[in-house]
């Protein structure tokens, strides 16, 4: 199975380095629309993402036109504005989770025209949005829980006592 996060023109390291690491960790793939606020040799993106670097598959696009030509596949776009909730979709393998800029999101054309394809995660009424990475992180696990984790360990062992003497 696969997963691909699409970033478009992030403009916060911290976030961005975030992501990274949760694309690591999950297998899934990076997507950056530029423009970006920020250089990737940032030290706060480099710090955010720790060690986690040469584990990613990272793909730049220069904007939403390149992206959409050199991509194909389901996309789903995560919006504060949609009306259906992200549990609400089955997400097929080889989808796309396309994220908008931090102070914007995504422009409303796009979402205007793909308004069946268009998912919030339900917050409080009064509040602007949740941080990017942690929107990022709740729908890549929903994905994945979808698909029952493939290829993750979905098991952990103790350093200092073993579990099977636990019962």
């Amino acid at each position: 199975m696969e997963l691909n996060i699409v970033l478009a023109e992030p403009q916060i390291p911290q976030n961005t380095g975030n992501i990274a690491r949760t694309c690591a960790v999950t297998g899934a793939r990076l997507h950056i629309i530029r423009p970006m606020g920020f250089s990737v040799t940032d030290k706060q993106l480099k710090r955010a993402g720790l060690d986690y670097w040469h584990y990613l598959d990272i793909t730049y696009y220069d904007g939403f036109g390149d992206f959409f030509a050199k991509t194909s596949g389901s996309y789903f776009y995560f919006t504060t504005k949609a009306k259906n909730r992200y549990t609400d979709v089955s997400y097929p393998d080889k989808c796309f989770m396309v994220f908008g800029r931090e102070d914007a999101g995504l422009p409303e054309e796009l979402l205007f025209a793909n308004k069946e394809a268009c998912v919030r995660i339900p917050m409080m009424p009064t509040l602007r949005s949740l941080n990017l990475s942690n929107s990022v992180a709740i729908a890549a696990y929903e994905a994945l829980r979808q698909w029952d984790f493939p290829e993750l360990q979905n098991s952990g062992e103790l350093t200092r006592f073993d579990w099977s003497q636990a019962d």
